[in-house]
């Protein structure tokens, strides 16, 4: 077999010696190597050192650099590997730099790319031609070429056009001893030889192959199938003789333990003219299954399975918008993509698909979906499946670990009746999705892996899964490669003879051992190297916010992010903004999770709380909560910074912006007794000191203050807003009853005309409005700031003042949509317990909620306008956008909503010393753009404060809030205040 890296290696030396010749970074810090210690599986295993290579000279130097050191060389694309494929050792990053697309020709259909490009980056622009690339994982926002090349991925349309080896055409690689091979094939017998005449260590190679694949070409002809999702092990098969020596596609699935890809020419597909959805419903995974071999001689594009497990833990918004786009009825589900050269052809095509079906067994539903948005919306559900998996519905925790198994489509239903048995003997349940029309099932399951009797009981589980996949012909693995999850069960399915060959061919490419050691080649076992071993999973934290759905436990909380990497797709969605600007692993949101989780288990981030390399992660994340929403495990990041800054800060000074914006509600009544004075001296020769005392960015504008706050502009209007409950009866003419209106800070002191526009639209829905007595807010700026005791104190304060109203059941209408998202969602965690917190979850709304709700025969006015509308992150996240839609609809508003995710400003982040670069950035990436080429007549509608200033402050567009373009509808606008 291969050697073992030397234990002795000098990483201090090589530091040096990588840092003198490197342009890229190189990290020994322990921030640096807590992000890395683990990818989008059940292990970790904590690097020496972190590379990110400048280019791809960088990346040949740092391999040769780290191989010639002894020290194990693990090359890494994306971290989305979910056999725990690329940990360990110096790790090498080529995800943020090593990624230029070198060359597309549409003409002869190829792509010659970097390994560190991004999947959608190379099909965006191959789309531009009417091309794609075949392979296409639910990874695809964030996986790269090079992974996607080490592990052999496939994807939902690999049953029609292949894996990635098969749409391989060429590599460009570097063996450790630096030795570089322009490889391309298939090759005949007589072209074998030639390259095996070649001198040095590429003939040396050639020669090799060739050897082996002639002596072992019986035993491989018989123990490597012809099943396509056979990913496990070495691809021998590539090389037998009279078969066509393709040592290119022989390297796609080696993962990286053999040589490192520098560069890749690949085959592009075209994309089809149309496309239809067929969904056919089922009663079960196992009917779903035994279909498959009734679809497949339709020749589909697709054919994927999702089950009910998974669509009801779906966010609500996005489950009633799958059903409304035609999941039939079902507990489990085939996504059947039918291709035509028009859309009609399509359309039979799928209808060709049911009439098969219905003369073999009629006990199935269908839905025939040609909308583009609504299929948008059903791939949704499969896309997310990997992260929605690993929470049951009581909210106990799933994992992979047998995830990735294939069996010949025939043999897929036998398969899941023996998984099924297998689960039931173990007590475990899971839930399931993935490629039917390849046979391949992913799953998810409740195994305990955080004691040592439930890490034996997963070894058993897996041991005795994979005697049943061998036994029924198929692969241990069939898209993620082997790594740590499945490399120890290779014996199993290929025997101990042929491991040594695969042994022996780790010798000839790798013979000192360092290229990603101990993957495929002399494994530990599938038990060794869990992640939830040690110190985190036994953290008892004394928190402020409970934590509901994860059992109160800050600890377990942690363990939500599993690394699938959505929040590392460079575009749409609101998650992650900061990433999306500044491609760094640290500012996504799993970086910033996996650095929390290495937090508590404190071998690495030592310092608990205090931690600085958990601060500086934190520093740039934005609270935009989008990771909420958009994480298919909801990550709430927002609640985990505020949690860490209340702790982290704890007796101690804090930076000056959490004194001036994380006060601003006190800061904003003492001005409202002068804000003539206060705007003179911020607008004056003073406003830069009053900037430095506040640690607000210098380049950011100060908004002025109201000259009138809400409350007096509306003294003047003959509805009293300030009446309790039980003063009087309904006003005559306000047959709708009462509405407390929610007077937050932003609206009260900064923009009052929101305010007063309100109240004329709710008004002439039929509402009496009313506002809450006293000096009330919601702590929106203390949660973000991480003052948790001040929060807890000034929403418990208001809580009280607004419970007369909640317990008579009148709904409470926020403007603010981040401060109606505190009673929405931060209330109850905050103030657990509380039955005001419960009651204010329930009866506070949008304005567009409260009108659909309780006015829903109102007619708005005409407004006649076309509008771009900017939806807040905090409403995308918590609140929701259909209202929204609705009523603009209704009003004659065509709203153009582009998926701009964050504006960039998100309260104080933008406003805050050190921040304005980013928060520019972010806003720029679409919002900015979009407004400024939006013609002169179209609105620009904005209900968030942050997002209206970070757009007039950038453009020369003056944005609205929704209620104050219904208001100037119905004849009823105060600009005074602007």
């Amino acid at each position: 077999m291969t050697a073992t890296p030397r234990p002795d290696v000098d990483f201090v030396r090589l530091r040096a010696e990588l840092r003198r010749e490197l342009r890229g970074t190189v990290s020994d810090e322990p921030g640096s190597r807590a992000l890395y210690s683990v990818d989008a599986s059940n292990y970790r295993v904590v690097p020496d050192l972190v590379v990110t290579p400048a280019d791809v000279e960088d990346l040949a130097t740092a391999v040769s650099l780290t191989a010639w050191a002894g020290a194990p060389v693990v090359v890494r694309g994306g971290g989305t590997s979910m056999a725990g494929n690329a940990i360990g050792g110096v790790v090498i990053d080529t995800s943020r730099h090593v990624s230029q697309i070198l060359d597309l020709d549409p003409e002869n259909r190829v792509a010659v790319v970097e390994p560190g490009v991004v999947l959608t980056d190379l099909t965006a622009r191959a789309a531009r031609h009417g091309l794609t690339f075949g392979p296409d994982p639910s990874s695809a926002s964030r996986a790269t070429l090079g992974g996607m090349i080490a592990n052999n991925a496939c994807g939902a349309h690999s049953v029609a056009w292949g894996t990635t080896a098969d749409n391989v055409l060429g590599l460009q690689v570097m063996l450790a001893d630096g030795t570089r091979l322009d490889l391309s094939g298939p090759v005949s017998d007589e072209g074998a030889r030639a390259l095996a005449a070649r001198p040095g260590r590429e003939g040396e190679i050639h020669r090799g192959l060739q050897s082996v694949a002639t002596r072992e070409a019986v035993a491989i002809g018989r123990r490597f199938s012809g099943m396509r999702r056979r990913i496990s092990g070495y691809a021998l098969d590539r090389l037998l003789p009279g078969q066509g020596f393709d040592v290119a596609r022989f390297l796609a699935g080696t993962e990286g333990t053999l040589a490192t890809t520098l560069g890749a020419t690949l085959n592009l597909v075209a994309l089809p003219p149309a496309t239809v959805l067929l969904v056919l419903g089922f009663p079960d995974s196992v009917a779903a299954a035994d279909c498959v071999p009734h679809v497949l001689p339709h020749h589909p594009l697709t054919l994927e399975s999702i089950n009910a497990t998974l669509v009801d833990r779906l966010p609500d918004e996005v489950r009633r918008r799958a059903i409304a786009a035609g999941l039939p009825e079902g507990a489990a589900w085939l996504l059947v993509e039918m291709a035509g050269e028009d859309a009609e052809l399509a359309a039979r095509a799928a209808r060709s698909v049911v009439a098969d079906l219905a003369a073999w067994d009629a006990r199935f539903s269908s839905s025939l979906v040609t909308d583009s948005a609504a299929q948008g919306v059903l791939w949704r559900c499969r896309r997310d499946g990997t992260g929605l998996a690993t929470r049951r519905a009581d909210g106990a925790e799933a994992w992979g670990g047998w995830e990735d198994a294939a069996v010949p489509p025939e043999r897929l239903g036998a398969y899941l009746r023996g998984l099924d048995a297998l689960l039931e003997e173990h007590g475990l349940t899971g839930a399931s999705y993935g490629h039917f029309g390849e046979g391949c099932m992913h799953m998810r399951m409740d195994f305990d892996l955080l004691t040592r009797p439930g890490r034996t009981a997963f070894r058993s589980f897996v041991e005795q899964a994979a005697d049943l996949v061998i036994g029924l012909g198929g692969s241990v693995s069939g898209e993620h490669g082997d790594g740590r999850a499945r490399s120890a069960l290779l014996t199993k399915m290929y025997g101990e003879d042929m491991v040594a060959v695969f042994g022996e061919v780790k010798q000839l490419w790798d013979p000192r051992g360092v290229m990603n050691p101990e993957i495929i080649v002399n494994p530990p076992p599938i038990d060794e190297h869990l992640r939830h071993q040690g110190q985190a999973k036994d953290r008892e934290l004394l928190t402020v916010f409970s934590y509901p759905d994860d059992a109160d436990s800050f600890a377990q909380a942690q363990r939500r992010c599993v690394g699938v990497g959505k929040c590392r797709q460079s575009s749409g969605g609101v998650m992650c903004p900061s990433y999306q600007v500044t491609r760094e692993e640290q500012h996504s949101t799993r970086g910033r999770a996996h650095l929390l989780w290495e937090m508590l288990e404190g071998d690495v981030i030592t310092d608990g709380w205090r931690s600085g390399e958990v601060r500086d992660a934190l520093d740039l994340c934005l609270s935009c909560k989008g990771c909420l929403s958009d994480c298919p495990v909801n990550v709430d990041m927002a609640t985990y910074k505020s949690e860490f800054l209340h702790h982290h800060y704890s007796r101690r000074l804090r930076p000056l912006s959490h004194y001036s914006m994380g006060w601003l509600p006190l800061w904003s009544r003492l001005a409202a007794l002068a804000p003539g004075a206060v705007n003179a001296v911020v607008g004056s020769w003073a406003q830069p000191l009053v900037k430095r005392a506040g640690g607000i960015a210098p380049e950011r504008q100060v908004p002025p203050f109201a000259a009138r706050p809400l409350r007096r502009a509306l003294r003047g209007r003959a509805t009293r807003q300030t009446a309790g409950i039980r003063d009087r009866g309904p006003v005559p003419g306000t047959p709708r009853g009462r509405v407390v209106l929610w007077p937050d800070s932003f609206t009260s002191y900064l923009a009052p005309q929101v305010g007063t526009a309100a109240v004329a639209v709710l008004e002439d829905a039929g509402f009496e409005v009313v506002l809450p007595r006293g000096l009330v807010c919601c702590g929106l700026t203390w949660i973000s700031t991480g003052q948790l005791g001040m929060a807890r104190r000034v929403l418990g304060r208001s809580l009280r003042a607004l419970d007369e109203y909640l317990v008579a059941g009148v709904p409470v209408v926020g403007l603010e949509p981040s401060c109606l998202a505190v009673f929405r969602h931060e209330a109850v965690t905050l103030q657990p317990g509380n039955a005001a917190a419960r009651r204010a979850k329930d009866l506070s709304f949008t304005l567009s909620e409260v009108l659909a709700r309780y006015a829903p025969d109102w007619t708005p006015p005409q407004v006649g306008a076309d509008a771009l509308v900017q939806t807040h992150c905090h409403q995308h996240a918590v609140l929701g956008f259909e209202a929204d839609r609705a009523l603009m609809h209704a009003a004659g508003i065509t709203a153009d909503v582009p998926d701009s995710g964050c504006c960039g400003l998100a309260g104080n982040f933008g406003f805050e010393r050190g921040h304005y670069e980013v928060s520019r950035a972010v806003g720029e990436r679409v919002l900015l753009p979009a407004v400024r080429a939006a013609s002169a007549d179209t609105l620009i509608v904005a209900d968030g404060f942050s997002c209206r200033t970070q757009i007039s402050q950038a453009t020369d567009r003056v944005p609205w809030h929704l209620a104050e373009v219904l208001a100037a509808a119905l004849g009823e606008s105060d600009q005074t205040a602007r």
